[in-house]
């Protein structure tokens, strides 16, 4: 009995105290008192059940008020409630998750919070989309996870739209060497490796069902680093120095890109409302789509080969346009 009421104590505290909010021994008492299996401790009872809570390591702090009241309150260890709510609203936006799937989530980080707390995260952030989860995104990285720690390949099916806006899925063999999962502009991304020719192929994860593992290999998997600034999930062609003269107004958004990869340097006088960028970025059809997005804002300077492939680039979108 004494250890029963020790736990309803404990659980107490911890669904009903905050630093914020704190409970007078009388408060603890009437709560016990609800309980019909539990015969209501005297006070000098429950300060000594608090002090066994604390020599077992709950952190339980005692603050006095008007005629030397004590309160009490349990610091609860893990995450902090900012923690919480900024993992709860995480959920929430996420796009990949159904509603019944945030719903559990967010019900387990609940259990975390006491109650004023769980009324602080009704307000949450919501995504503003109509697109739903195809798959069951938490099920496929458990399994892709699952397969990368036991040094194994991965077999699957792969799905793409056709032209009735249907996914429809390949059974192929992949027998690719899982390597990473990679989080990148909004989707997972499983790196894989080819044994034979040690190539590297990218599958969005939320469009792999049928996971099997593979069979076991000894082949280490080391993706190679990348040597500059990369604009999508595919590795480039190779990586160059490239000079961009930009609008002034572009400086933050490249520079939030670009980070320490990136050098400015002030443009001629013939250009003032312009700013010179310097960044090694990988190249690849990415690249140039990238370019397209900024249209006149943005110019490449050099290399030469590189601009000359850009212009290539442009010709052919224009001769689209052209009228016969």
């Amino acid at each position: 009995m004494e250890q029963q009421r020790i736990i309803y104590i404990l659980n107490f505290l911890s669904g009903n105290t905050s630093k914020n909010k704190q409970v007078s021994l009388r408060e603890i008492q009437e709560h016990l008192a609800t309980h019909e299996d539990i015969r209501p401790p005297s006070i000098l009872t429950l300060r000594r059940d608090i002090d066994r809570l604390q020599t077992m390591g709950h952190d339980i702090r005692i603050s006095y008020g008007a005629h030397n009241t004590a309160y009490y309150y349990l610091v609860k260890k893990g995450f902090t409630f900012n923690e919480i709510r900024f993992i709860v609203d995480s959920i929430s936006i996420n796009k990949f998750l159904t509603s019944t799937q945030k719903q559990n989530l967010i019900k387990k980080f609940e259990g975390l919070c006491s109650i004023d707390e769980v009324r602080q995260l009704i307000s949450r952030i919501s995504l503003n989309s109509q697109a739903t989860p195809s798959l069951n995104l938490l099920e496929n990285l458990d399994k892709v996870h699952q397969i990368i720690s036991k040094n194994c390949k991965i077999n699957f099916e792969y799905g793409k739209y056709d032209t009735k806006k249907q996914i429809c899925y390949y059974d192929k063999r992949r027998d690719m060497i899982p390597c990473k999962v990679i989080y990148f502009n909004e989707r997972f991304y499983l790196k894989c490796m080819d044994e034979k020719t040690l190539k590297t192929r990218t599958y969005r994860v939320d469009r792999m069902k049928h996971i099997k593992t593979g069979e076991h290999t000894d082949l280490k998997c080391i993706l190679p680093e990348p040597q500059g600034i990369v604009l999508d999930m595919f590795d480039p062609e190779t990586y160059l120095h490239v000079k961009l003269r930009i609008k002034q107004f572009l400086l933050d958004d490249m520079l939030e890109q670009f980070g320490e990869y990136a050098s400015v340097l002030e443009d001629d006088k013939n250009h003032l409302d312009s700013v010179i960028i310097r960044v090694k970025v990988g190249i690849s059809q990415s690249f140039y789509k990238w370019v397209m997005r900024y249209g006149s804002n943005m110019e490449i300077l050099s290399p030469e080969s590189v601009r000359t492939e850009f212009i290539k680039e442009l010709s052919d979108v224009m001769n689209l346009y052209q009228q016969d």
